[in-house]
């Protein structure tokens, strides 16, 4: 690899330690090589070199969707792989392998537009968008996948291409997550959407306990510019918590609105009006450029674990369980989320992608910070609503799945196809996703 333009690191070279490792610090990858890629072209000649020497790839940009970790083989880094190009007039952005949502948002904002980031922006644009990529517009713009135009990629043959121009390849990458290609970059479309109306309204569990239903009900009367979700968590008694949330089991309703034309503080008022005044409320108009204030997410690299169902609708009975079965008393500490889902993501995209469960109404996740397998704990939480579960998000399910679970994220025929492009473009499994089609 004496070509390279980045850097390469084994086990025993400066900085190894620090390169292998994302944001998600639980099973670390612990590759014999690591390569830096700095262009398209060192991520070529990082997979010829596995390929001659027999090795097993993974992928690793901000690291927060680590799932399967990589003992021996090489691990492609892409952080320094992060240029960010807008096309105002197309309302286009092209984004390489390493660009986090951030940077994104920066770039396009200069120009009035936006892209369908999550809710952290410090998560990588590319691998976000491979498993579907569930934002903050969502319900009025879709996946992120749905909006992709051109990926370029190097396939594990070691060729560099241009995915659109194999429809197998492009609907498979789009939702697929990264097991059929190592993608360098993609270009996505852009939305005039400078400002959002959103926060977050902080309630205590044990004072408004209707906080869950209330929030159900309400979203099933907005319009699809409303795209929201529910927290649930236990905070502890210390000194960096706000004061008013310190100690308390608190549910944080995390609002996002496009403003268009709508009455935005009415729409929230009428929560408020059901909910009463909360324990803290962040809710105003922000720049995108501010978005991630809504969620509001730790940005510390931590283990964690989590699982995930997507779900045909929010039962109430199944919604009374979670404060018994994941609130203060649980175990572990247990952060339940749940997201509103419907809109314009129940559409079909323009061009097919393998996203799958489009008619799911609610994603519901439970996640626990630390090293420990807290799978049966996490299966316990989800047991309610077992009658309710049309299938599971990839990106949201941080750990091993099984390979029914992994089934269940797709639709049947979907995951038929792409069982069998995996033997199409990666014959001999060289590609170690975080959620491995096999």
């Amino acid at each position: 690899m004496n070509q390279l333009t980045g850097k390469h690191w084994t086990s025993d070279t400066p900085g190894y330690e620090e390169e292998r490792l994302g944001f998600q610090r639980r099973d670390p990858h612990r590759p014999a090589h690591i390569v830096g890629a700095t262009t398209p072209e060192d991520v070529q000649r990082a997979v010829r070199y596995a390929r001659e020497h027999h090795l097993e790839i993974a992928v690793k940009a901000s690291g927060h969707g680590h799932g399967a970790p990589l003992d021996g083989g090489l691990l492609i880094t892409t952080t320094r792989l992060d240029r960010v190009t807008v096309d105002p007039q197309n309302r286009t952005a092209w984004v390489q392998a390493g660009a986090t949502w951030q940077q994104v948002i920066d770039a396009a904002a200069a120009h009035g537009l936006a892209p369908l980031s999550g809710s952290f922006p410090g998560v990588t644009a590319v691998p976000y968008t491979l498993g579907g990529g569930l934002g903050l517009m969502a319900r009025r713009y879709g996946y992120a996948a749905d909006h992709v135009r051109r990926i370029e990629v190097v396939t594990p043959d070691g060729e560099l291409r241009n995915a659109e121009d194999d429809p197998d390849l492009f609907w498979a990458l789009r939702g697929g997550g990264g097991n059929f290609a190592v993608v360098t970059a993609m270009e996505i479309d852009l939305f005039p959407v400078p400002t959002l109306y959103g926060g977050s309204l902080y309630y205590d569990l044990a004072a408004t306990p209707n906080v869950l239903t209330a929030w159900r009900e309400w979203t099933q009367t907005v319009p699809d510019s409303v795209t929201s979700a529910v927290a649930v968590l236990p905070l502890p008694d210390i000194k960096q918590i706000p004061a008013e949330l310190r100690g308390k089991y608190i549910a944080q309703i995390q609002l996002s609105i496009i403003p268009e034309t709508l009455d935005s503080p009415g729409l929230v008022s009428s929560l408020r009006d059901v909910l009463g005044e909360p324990l803290v409320d962040t809710v105003g108009e922000l720049p995108f450029t501010e978005s991630g204030k809504i969620f509001d997410e730790p940005g510390r690299p931590d283990a964690f674990s989590s699982r995930n169902v997507l779900l045909s609708e929010l039962d109430p009975e199944a919604l009374a369980t979670i404060p018994k079965l994941a609130g203060p008393e649980a175990p572990v500490m247990c952060v339940v989320g749940i997201r509103h889902l419907g809109g314009v993501l129940a559409h079909k995209p323009v061009v097919e992608n393998a996203v799958g469960h489009r008619d799911a109404q609610y994603s519901l996740t439970v996640l626990s910070p630390g090293e420990d397998d807290l799978r049966a704990l996490h299966d316990s939480i989800l047991a309610p609503w077992a009658e309710y579960v049309v299938g599971r998000s990839l990106n949201f399910s941080m750990g091993p799945l099984t390979d029914g679970e992994l089934q269940a994220a797709f639709e049947p025929a979907g995951y038929e196809r792409l069982k069998w492009l995996r033997g199409v473009y990666d014959p001999d499994g060289m590609l170690r996703a975080n959620h491995p089609i096999t």
